[in-house]
């Protein structure tokens, strides 16, 4: 499912239902003004650390943003109508599993390609408790300034929200799963 349309739609909408102007968007978040305008207009396909940014400016996570695009009320999420998005730099894969949109729990599957990184400033997981799950493969996870080195099986409880990066130093593609759970 392609969610560039709906993440451009929905990117309007949340900024609008907060009274906040493209350029009050652009100052809260570090994104320019024409970068803004080009995502919502659809001209130009946003990447995971954008998008975090954004919404976390909007007082989102990047989860609740892509899921408020998503907009499925579904109670059951069959694995072929899960919404999947592609991050155009990384080639990140996020596969939403949670059913539905407003449950206080997100399920989220990444595959992180090989040598791939992917950072997001802290204010994507305010109002979170945030775990990492590895499934497949290893993970490089910048937690701040501590980095934790984890393997299929391992699973990472977050404390306090601070700048992150999901680094993928193998030579395998590693599949994970996100878990958060709205705290605020």
């Amino acid at each position: 499912m392609d969610l560039s349309n709906s993440l451009a739609e929905t990117l309007v909408a949340v900024r609008t239902a907060r009274g906040l102007s493209v350029a009050a968007l652009a100052e809260a978040s570090g994104v320019s003004r024409a970068m803004i305008t080009k995502v919502e207009r659809g001209a130009a396909q946003p990447t995971a650390v954008l998008l975090g940014r954004l919404a976390g400016a909007l007082g989102l996570t990047l989860s609740q943003l892509v899921a408020r695009a998503e907009g499925s009320e579904e109670p059951v999420a069959r694995r072929a109508d899960q919404p999947v998005w592609t991050d155009p730099a990384t080639g990140y894969v996020r596969r939403a599993v949670t059913p539905g949109t407003g449950g206080p729990l997100e399920l989220i599957e990444v595959v992180l390609p090989a040598g791939a990184r992917a950072g997001f400033p802290a204010a994507t997981y305010a109002g979170t408790h945030h775990q990492v799950w590895v499934l497949d493969g290893a993970l490089r996870f910048h937690e701040g300034a501590v980095v934790h080195e984890l393997g299929a099986g391992d699973c990472l409880r977050l404390g306090a929200p601070q700048d992150c990066v999901y680094e993928n130093a193998s030579g395998q593609p590693c599949r994970y799963l996100v878990a958060l759970v709205r705290t605020a």
